[in-house]
């Protein structure tokens, strides 16, 4: 028989799983509910966009609102699986011809992140740590915990990541339905696909072994970089046809968008109101900077402006490739770009800023 006290804790351990249960289950019942009404609107990417609107307004206005990291892991990871159903033979045969591609990544980034720098620092009167890491568009999670290491705030680095994502997204999106005259719509693949039942274990196995083994390797999002190797590998062999179906991929975008909502719960906006707007600026910036150079580079670069805006753009990895998938674009193309892209600053932007320290206290 157990002890009072055992049993106490063990009812306290079932309680607090309770109240994650109903927090979890709220936020995907408002995802759905925005999802829903932004596909009858037929507004572009709906199961993402209309997950996303409803839960961060509903946690901006105080709603208990919770997305584990272990199921949004998990839906990021079939996208990862359905990314790399995109990878072909004859992608791979013109994979040389990527060098402008990514030598546009390296100045667009390196380009908008200065500018955001300079506002952050200039207009919000941020820290230099704060400024630096908050301006680097990629690796929020790395970004943050970095920042706070060197002396940063956390909070505001984070918030303006959020805030990046969210303007990013939309924009994006409403801009390919507004003046590219495409929609992303909400389902990637077509609804209810048939599949063998060896390609759907193989692809479930491309989830479950890709993301523990490129974690273990430290691989910048792992989650979705993990699948995606596992999963090009079998397509390209041939071994494996199949992609996760449609519907399986509209639940993954209201998981993923509803999570992006859950970042802003227990912050007020009348509070978080200046750093909001100051960092939706910056996005707007970024976003026109990478536009720029997409459409400057597409002539020499063999891709057309709208995939390499998309390969550019300033937004999540997982989210950005999304958009590409829904909307036909060369997926695969898109998210070895923000591959790069993630890499580049998760590696190379922590040198720089400990080279510049360095500098500076040399000099003073």
């Amino acid at each position: 028989m157990k002890r009072p006290g055992a049993l106490f804790v063990d009812g306290f351990r079932a309680a607090r799983l309770r109240v994650a249960g109903l927090r979890f289950a709220l936020s995907i019942g408002l995802g759905a509910v925005g999802g829903a009404v932004f596909f009858a609107l037929a507004l572009p990417l709906p199961w993402m966009l209309g997950a996303m609107t409803l839960a961060t307004g509903a946690a901006l206005a105080g709603a208990p609102l919770a997305v584990p990291a272990q199921v949004r892991n998990a839906m990021i990871a079939i996208l990862g699986v359905l990314l790399g159903s995109q990878f072909t033979i004859d992608l791979f045969a013109r994979i040389a011809e990527w060098y402008v591609g990514l030598s546009g990544v390296v100045l667009s980034t390196a380009l908008a992140a200065g500018l955001a720098y300079v506002v952050f620092r200039k207009l919000g009167g941020y820290d230099r740590v704060t400024s630096y890491f908050a301006s680097m568009p990629g690796g929020l999670s790395e970004m943050m915990v970095l920042g706070e290491t060197m002396g940063g705030d956390g909070r505001t680095i984070s918030l303006t990541h959020a805030t990046r994502i969210l303007v990013a997204v939309f924009l994006i999106a409403f801009y390919f339905r507004l003046v590219e005259g495409v929609a992303p719509l909400g389902l990637p693949v077509p609804a209810g696909a048939a599949a063998d039942w060896i390609d759907i274990l193989a692809l479930i196995a491309c989830a479950l072994i890709g993301y523990p083994a490129a974690k273990a390797l430290r691989v910048p999002a792992a989650q979705l970089v993990g699948p995606m190797v596992l999963s090009a590998a079998l397509h390209l062999s041939g071994l494996v046809s199949a992609q996760p179906p449609g519907e399986l991929i509209a639940a993954a975008q209201v998981v993923l968008g509803a999570a992006i909502g859950a970042r802003f719960v227990g912050m007020a906006f009348s509070e978080l109101r200046r750093i909001m707007l100051l960092a939706a600026l910056v996005a707007v910036m970024m976003v026109l900077v990478t536009a720029g150079a997409a459409y400057a580079l597409a002539a020499v670069a063999g891709q057309s402006g709208p995939t390499l805006f998309l390969a550019f753009a300033p937004g999540g990895l997982a989210e950005m490739s999304l958009i590409a998938l829904t909307m036909g674009s060369a997926a695969a193309f898109v998210s070895t770009h923000h591959i790069a892209r993630i890499m580049l600053i998760v590696i190379v932007a922590p040198l720089i800023f400990r080279l510049a320290q360095v500098r500076r206290r040399s000099l003073s």
